[in-house]
């Protein structure tokens, strides 16, 4: 059936917009500059072997291109004609009737609203990849085609649909993207297998953590967190970003937080454990950087003492809502290389609460990073209830979303002020230790009274007494003035500590038959559930040992 016979059959302005479309077909109407095929052979004595394009007829053209066209006229789309390629996908479709009950197919990929538009608009719109019903993906290009109906009326109007078959290539891209899913949620497991699965809990602090990985179109980045009890009642907080995303920055994450677990247990003071840091991220890789913070916190001292690579800086809100940043000492990134970190220290008093935090949470890339954090800070002043709350509420006003294009780690930790029973359970008493070998004798009355004051059983009372004595002892016999004896203990344990000024670390070696000295380390590390040393900021050394309590009661 011919253009003309098929256009016959439309009723009004289809059959008068059909004898335009077979008219514009016409090879009499050529472009500009064209030559008819008769007269190129008179010039040129050749028969040409491919016809101008402006001799073939629109509708073969479109019969045998591979892309699915149709033509549809009027406010209501009354299909005009469709393609062969368009029949082969979706079968014959009847001439002249509604597109909405004789195209169903368009219908079932949204595409009538999309008609209304182009015919509204005078304007082409293009859909991108939509999947018919017979299973093949289609991008969609409808342009609107404006042919008067000879009277100056528009109910000539259409639309032309061009649908190119994009099946391959939109598998192709799920493949791909299947792909980087799968990549991805390796990426999160490693990075979720790497972090702690349960924080340890400190006896002196309430802590708690959140890890949130970027969105779905954002691979996992490096960020992690760790909370170390290093004994005597010092805790260790860290918090850390590897630059970079996927498995590798998981990867080299895991290596320093295995490294700064290790380092952690030296108990050294936190610029050098960065120092160290350092020089095994450089070993790692050269090329991957690092920032991370360490903070050491002691319930005698009333502080945190802190060194930062490059980290964001801590916050922490006192008591009284007032939130203080500490700015200052700050070095290079891990893995720079030819830097001495320094340790600072911000307050940290009964009722205060820190945040640790990776750039996640407070960068925007429309805005400044000063401003996030500010924007953090008055967040935190209005924080309060338990670490976990504070965590949720400053996620939740820094906007993170499950679809946020960046990781997000945060580490609470608050040091709760002890108030009725439970003041009774954190108690401390001090003695300096003045002049000579009398000074042996004072440290073991005076443990033998605080302990017994503590109503603990005698059998504790007795093993405290006695590492007492041999802690006091080994300091005296090796150690320098000053010299003090700190005795603490919390709801879980007993501590027992003695400074002095010598910064000799003592070890514990097995004392011969014969030795008269060498026993005194190895006792109490014989009857204590644990003891180390550690050097003093201001010189010297610390040596404590710890007994578990045992009936350890909940705060």
């Amino acid at each position: 059936m011919n253009f003309t016979r098929w256009s016959a059959r439309l009723p009004g302005t289809q059959r008068r917009a059909a004898a335009r479309t077979e008219q514009t077909a016409s090879p009499d109407r050529r472009g500009e500059g064209s030559v008819p095929a008769a007269r190129a052979e008179q010039l040129t004595g050749e028969t040409p072997s491919v016809p101008a394009v402006d001799e073939l007829r629109v509708r073969e053209v479109l019969d045998r291109v591979p892309s699915l066209v149709a033509l549809v006229h009027g406010p209501d789309h009354r299909i005009a004609y469709v393609n062969d390629a368009y029949t082969a996908a979706f079968g014959v479709r009847p001439l002249g009737e509604r597109a909405r009950e004789a195209l169903p197919e368009l219908d079932g990929l949204g595409l009538f609203p999309l008609l209304d538009q182009v015919l509204r608009s005078g304007k082409p719109r293009t859909v991108k990849s939509r999947k018919a019903p017979d299973g093949r993906c289609y991008t969609f290009t409808c342009t609107p085609v404006a042919q008067g109906d000879g009277k100056g009326g528009t109910d000539g109007r259409g639309v032309l649909l061009f649908a190119t078959d994009v099946t391959d290539h939109a598998e192709a891209a799920e493949r791909l993207r299947a792909s980087e899913r799968r990549q991805r949620e390796t990426a999160v497991t490693l990075q979720r297998s790497l972090l702690p699965q349960e924080l340890e809990e400190p006896d002196d602090l309430r802590v708690a953590a959140t890890y949130h990985p970027g969105g779905t179109e954002a691979a996992v980045g490096g960020d992690w967190y760790d909370v170390i009890t290093l004994g005597g009642g010092r805790t260790a907080l860290v918090i850390g970003d590897v630059m970079g995303r996927g498995v590798r920055a998981a990867a080299v994450m895991g290596q320093l937080r295995t490294a700064v677990r290790a380092y952690a247990r030296l108990d050294l003071p936190p610029h050098e454990v960065l120092q160290l840091l350092d020089g095994l991220a450089a070993e790692i890789d050269a090329n991957q950087i690092a920032t991370c913070a360490y903070a050491v916190h002691d319930p005698n001292e009333g502080k945190l003492v802190y060194a930062s690579a490059g980290h964001l800086p801590i916050l922490v809100r006192d008591e009284n809502g007032t939130v203080l940043r500490a700015d200052e000492p700050t070095g290079p990134p891990l893995g720079t290389g030819g830097w001495m970190h320094a340790s600072g220290s911000i307050p940290l008093s009964p009722g205060s609460t820190a945040v640790l935090y990776t750039d996640g949470l407070v960068e925007r890339r429309d805005a400044d990073l000063d401003e996030g954090i500010a924007a953090l800070e008055r967040a935190l002043a209005g924080a309060t209830g338990t670490p976990q709350v504070v965590c949720d509420r400053l996620v939740r006003s820094a906007g993170v979303t499950p679809d946020h294009d960046d990781d997000v780690a945060v580490l609470v930790l608050q040091h709760p002020a002890r108030t009725g029973p439970d003041s009774e359970l954190f108690r401390n008493a001090a003695l300096e230790l003045l002049g000579g070998i009398e000074a042996a004798p004072r440290a073991r009355a005076f443990a033998s009274g605080v302990l017994t004051s503590w109503r603990f059983p005698a059998e504790l009372h007795d093993l405290g007494v006695l590492a007492t004595s041999e802690l006091v002892a080994n300091s005296l016999q090796h150690g320098t003035p000053p010299m003090r004896l700190r005795l603490r203990r919390t709801d879980r344990r007993l501590i027992i500590e003695v400074t002095d000024g010598d910064d000799h670390l003592p070890r514990r070696r097995r004392a011969e038959p014969g030795d008269e000295s060498g026993r005194g380390i190895a006792i109490v590390a014989t009857i204590a559930s644990n003891w180390g040393c550690r050097r003093t900021p201001g010189g010297g050394k610390a040596v404590w040992c710890e007994f578990a309590l045992p009936r350890a009661r909940a705060t």
